[in-house]
This record gives structure tokens, sequence and C-alpha cells, in this order.
């Protein structure tokens, strides 16, 4: 069954007036982590997004690192109102050391990041702009209150949280209002459900749920590590891994057998999943290419019924392993 795409649907993230559209575009590889990239293919994606009405795209200076907000720096050029632009500080990273990671968010890091961001995406303005990880020697209080500064010079327009918890949320709202928290949600990722989503709803703060598709693996098209590139950073993450893959496997084959009923591919079953979680939710699948990008769209014209909808949650219980490794899950806020 081939979906007839429609206009994309506007969602309001938090109280602050963001819109943007239900499906956003994850850019991230596009320059790395998962395997070759191809800057014809990534441009192709991004100008075929665009027709497709999902202007809600998701960068980081940490990724490249700093390629992937050049890419779209170069992209924009001329046409910048076109997209709603989110970009995240937060990691350092040093280009010549291949795996570092450090986490900086104290006032002067972050007036100095999100310089340097306008000057690669080569604009005067960064519509939403997170705080990729709390950084645990810097008081959030302090991070927001720089990040509030940005707001009154006119650099950003609205502040975003990625992977917080809601204690923190709310110290952070106290000092400058929040339109959007990240992070990673899926059928076989929920644990925010219940330690982040009252936060949400009490203080009217949007979200947005990046990895969608599970990596990937929900859309079928990774059956062993063997279909992933040498340097796909999947390969290291433990569901991915031989002991958890198969057991992943049963709730993959559910949802391919409820997609099969409904006419439509596993990955937009999954998608229209997440967008029926809430109004306020406008998930960031990433790709790199167009095909996969407009069976992405497809999903936004997916209605589930209650049966299914009760189905597909009930398959979260076969989930197996952490969505990072270990030192990944020391960055995360999961209280």
């Amino acid at each position: 069954m081939t979906l007839k795409l429609t206009p994309m649907e506007q969602r309001l993230l938090g109280k602050q007036g963001l819109t943007v559209s239900s499906l956003g575009l994850g850019c991230m590889g596009m320059s790395e982590f998962y395997g070759a990239t191809d800057e014809a293919e990534s441009i192709r994606t991004l100008e075929r997004s665009l027709e497709l009405g999902m202007n809600f795209w998701d960068t980081a200076d940490m990724y490249g690192p700093y390629l992937n907000e050049e890419l779209l720096g170069r992209f924009l050029r001329g046409r910048r109102e076109e997209v709603v632009l989110a970009t995240k500080f937060g990691f350092t990273r040093d280009p010549n050391t291949p795996g570092s990671r450090g986490l900086n968010a104290s006032p002067k890091y972050v007036a100095s990041a999100c310089d340097a961001s306008l000057k690669r995406l080569g604009t005067d303005v960064i519509d939403l702009y997170y705080m990729h990880r709390l950084d645990p020697l810097v008081p959030i209080e302090d991070t927001v209150g720089a990040m509030a500064e940005l707001v009154q010079q006119g650099k950003v327009r609205y502040l975003g949280l990625s992977e917080v918890s809601s204690d923190t949320l709310r110290r952070a709202n106290a000092v400058h209002p929040i339109s959007a928290v990240q992070s990673e949600y899926s059928l076989w990722s929920r644990d925010v459900e219940s330690s982040l989503f009252p936060a949400l709803l009490e203080l009217g703060v949007g979200f947005v749920p990046y990895s969608p598709l599970g990596r990937g693996f929900l859309t079928g098209q990774v059956k062993s590590l063997d279909d992933l590139a040498p340097d796909d950073f999947r390969r290291g993450l433990p569901r991915f891994q031989p002991e958890h893959f198969q057991k992943n496997l049963e709730l993959l084959d559910a949802v391919r057998a409820i997609a099969s009923a409904k006419g439509c591919t596993p990955g937009q079953l999954a998608l229209a999943w997440v967008l029926a979680q809430g109004t306020d939710f406008a998930p960031i699948p990433g790709t790199k290419r167009v095909a996969y990008l407009e069976e992405n769209a497809g999903a936004a014209t997916l209605t589930l019924t209650p049966p299914e909808l009760a189905r597909l949650s009930a398959l979260s219980g076969l989930v197996s392993g952490e969505r990072y490794s270990e030192a990944g899950m020391r960055m995360i806020q999961r209280s």
C-alpha cells in the first residue's frame, strides 16, 4: 500500500509559540555515526524534506563534530526562513581524538558555543537551542540563565533540554520557560513516561522524541550486525548485541504483523504510534536518504485504532538491553 502524502500537520511545542511540523528530521546521520556519508544524497533529502513540509530540523555542534551544522548552513544559504532550526550544545569533542567525549554547560561555554553554531549555520538566530546533556559540575540554573541571555540578545528564540529528569526540568523552567525536552522515545524506549511525562504536562512543555524508530531497528532493515557498516555506532549499543538482538526481533516480528494487517511498513506503524501519544509530540526520525524520508512522511497519514494502539503499547515488555552503553547511560538523567 502506498500512502498518499498530505500537507504536514503543525504542532505547538510549549507555551511560548514554537510551532513545528508534526514530523521533523534528525540530520545527525548525514555527517557521522551511521556508516558512509553522501553529501549529494543528503542535500536531496533536505530538499525533499521541505517539499513534504517536514521543516523541523535537528542538528548539534557535536555531530561531525561541526560538519552537520556546516552542511545545513550551506544548504540554507538564502532560504533560512523555510526551516525551524534546532541545534544543541554541551558535548565537547576533540576532532583529533576519535571517540572523545566531555561535557561543558558553563555560562561562558554556552555563549561561545552558540556564537560558533550561529557562524557554522550561517544564521543570526537559532529557533530552538538545547542543552544536549546536563553538566554535573554546573547548576542547571546557571546554564539556563546563560541560555536566557541568548534569548534576550536575539540569538535564540526558544530553549530546550535533552535527557533531563523532571526535577531538572522544573528547576530550569523556573529560570526561563522551556519550550521542549528531547529524549529517546519509541516502542522500545519508554522509560521517560513515568519519570518525565508528568512534569511535561504540569509545565506545558513540548516533547521531541529522537530515535523514534529505535535506531532504525523498528523499520526491519537491520536483521543482524552484519547489516551495519564497521564504523556504525549501533555496533556498540547493548540492544544490538547478540544476547539482546534475537529477543528484540520478537518485538519487531509483532510490529511487522500489525503493519501487514494495516497496509503500511513497520517503520510507519512505529512512527504513527509515537505521534499518537500526544498532540505536543514532534518526533524527529533521522535519515540521510530520500526513500526513507518519504516512507517516514507516510506515517503522518496513518490513524491507529484504540485496539491497535493497545497492541503496540503492550509490546514494550519484549525489549531487551539498555539503550546506551554504561558510559552513555551515566550521562542520562532517569528520575
